[in-house]
């Protein structure tokens, strides 16, 4: 039965519009049209112009017969196209698949199939990549190919589309009538996570999802107007944490970055005063250990956030000597990033490193717009004790929750059971709220920020004729955070030694899934034959495992 606030008061367009981050950007043009909007060498681009050219691009993949529910590849570093993409593919209602650069023809092959893409967009750098994906493709379904232009790119150019993404753009009308998502429960990005079985699972987010993390960003950094964002974090991972929707919202600049390292990083910091930047810790590290010349002159109060693992003590000590703030963030692609955040408080500045290390490396408390994140008993539902020791799952209830996986309801129904988005990862809750992860319940390996599926790798060991038994565990690593360890059994006989297995893997393994240390032995297992991979983790780090 309605109550009295239901009767005759409907919902209507003068009263209810959609969230979507789409909205950012039409205002952004709208009130700061002359303001920067991309930073790219010594390309400069306004609001307006940029609002112009995604709408080109919306209104040409239309042209070209793409729409509603279609799926819009992207294989591209972090340039313009890129940023502009985030806006441009869901203007016309598809869906944006931005592909991890690093992957292998194979991989990106059945995402291309997996995501039914109708078009792909894609950077000279990773054609030839790309050319061996579609090659291998299952589906004999049209692909629109189109090659991107960078005066950046100085590395062999080889054109495997039928269009240049320029002349593409200009098919496309700059006044084209985008609409709001109808509902925004509509799907506007598809972002495959390696997950721990076979195939990479297929995360499906919703533009209420990419709009109200973007404005949590904005509240958990205090992020005022106009700030000047450099793009170290990939936009491909998880659609840059939503920064490309956070900055349009705040109408800021976007410094794109080509190539990840310590002297472009310190350039642009300081000729375009970089006020925030994301990344995982061997960005911070890269930074932190550089050279003292190539630090000087940056300025003080660059926020920085990083997430992938826990920020050690040198990490947050020679962060603020270099007078950066660092926040530490926690996140799934299934929470489109991050969805907890570790906010300091004024007491944590009077402790010493050692404490204000222990306590920054805690995954925090919920995004200011995420309902609840939680530890709890994952057979009971109920939530552990908040003593720092009681070991429980994190889970995630609200807005910032992908709809489910692509095409696997099995999946979906397991990830959402019980009405939480169960993470996998295992954890304790401090008397404060504050969540700290103490382990994994998936054997994923986390490699500089990207995930690395331990069966995944174990599978490809297998292939090799001379493997009996195969078993992969991360192994930490002070510039990685951690890298894959094999653990591998040989048949009786078999005279292979660590380089052929690594250069068998790197025949079917994108180059940072290929294991950096190899370790010949019995596997132990238990009376069932089961791989004890607690006791694989214990050796991982011991001398036993030698980087090949």
């Amino acid at each position: 039965m309605s109550s009295i606030f239901d009767r005759d008061l409907p919902r209507n367009e003068a009263n209810y519009a959609a969230l979507s981050p789409l909205s950012f950007i039409e205002r952004a043009a709208e009130i700061y049209p002359h303001r920067p909007a991309i930073i790219h060498a010594e390309l400069r681009r306004t609001w307006s112009e940029v609002y112009a050219r995604c709408r080109r691009l919306a209104g040409a993949l239309v042209v070209r017969g793409i729409g509603k529910g279609d799926t819009v590849a992207a294989m591209l570093p972090n340039t313009p196209p890129m940023v502009e993409a985030h806006f441009g593919v869901p203007m016309c209602g598809a869906v944006l698949n931005a592909l991890n650069t690093r992957l292998d023809p194979e991989t990106i092959a059945f995402m291309l199939d997996h995501g039914e893409a109708k078009a792909v967009i894609v950077d000279p750098e990773f054609a030839a990549v790309m050319r061996q994906a579609i090659a291998l493709r299952k589906t004999q379904s049209p692909l629109l190919v189109i090659d991107v232009e960078d005066a950046l790119y100085t590395g062999p150019v080889e054109r495997i589309g039928t269009a240049g993404y320029e002349v593409f753009l200009a098919t496309g009308d700059p006044d084209f009538a985008w609409q709001p998502p109808a509902d925004e429960w509509d799907a506007i990005a598809l972002n495959y996570t390696s997950g721990t079985t076979g195939n990479p699972k297929g995360v499906v987010c919703h533009h209420r999802g990419a709009a109200v993390n973007a404005i949590s960003n904005i509240l958990e950094w205090d992020m005022g107007k106009h700030p000047v964002y450099l793009w170290t974090l990939p936009m491909f991972h998880c659609n840059g944490w939503c920064f490309p929707w956070t900055v349009a919202a705040r109408a800021g600049v976007n410094v794109c970055l080509r190539k990840v390292e310590a002297k472009a990083i310190c350039d642009a910091i300081k000729a375009h005063g970089v006020t925030h930047y994301c990344g995982a810790p061997i960005v911070h590290g890269m930074l932190v250990n550089a050279p003292d010349e190539l630090k000087q002159g940056l300025p003080a109060g660059v926020k920085a956030m990083v997430a992938g693992a826990a920020p050690p003590a040198s990490m947050i000590e020679g962060m603020e000597r270099m007078g950066f703030d660092l926040t530490h963030v926690y996140g799934l692609t299934e929470v489109y990033g991050p969805a907890t955040v570790c906010p300091k408080h004024e007491a944590w500045s009077d402790v010493d490193i050692g404490e204000r290390a222990r306590l920054n490396a805690r995954q925090g408390v919920r995004y200011h717009l995420q309902r609840s994140a939680r530890v709890l008993d994952p057979q009971t539902m109920r939530a552990v004790p908040m003593d720092g020791e009681s070991m429980g799952e994190i889970m995630f209830q609200g807005n910032i929750t992908m709809k489910g996986y692509l095409k696997n309801p099995a999946a979906t129904a397991e990830a959402f059971a019980g009405g939480w988005f169960h993470t996998g990862d295992l954890a304790v809750q401090y008397p404060d709220g504050y969540i700290k992860i103490k382990d994994r319940s998936k054997d994923i390996i986390i490699s500089g920020g990207e995930n690395i599926s331990s069966i995944e790798v174990e599978d490809v060991l297998y292939r090799h004729p001379d493997v009996l038994a195969a078993a992969v565990v991360a192994k930490p690593d002070p510039r990685w955070g951690e890298t894959p360890c094999a653990f591998v059994e040989l048949k009786g006989g078999a005279g292979t030694t660590r380089e052929d297995i690594v250069e068998h893997c790197k025949k079917h393994l994108a180059g940072f899934k290929v294991p950096r240390a190899v370790v010949f032995g019995e596997l132990p297992k238990t009376a069932t034959g089961k791989i004890q991979k607690f006791e694989l983790r214990k050796l991982a780090g011991s001398a036993a495992a030698i980087d090949v």
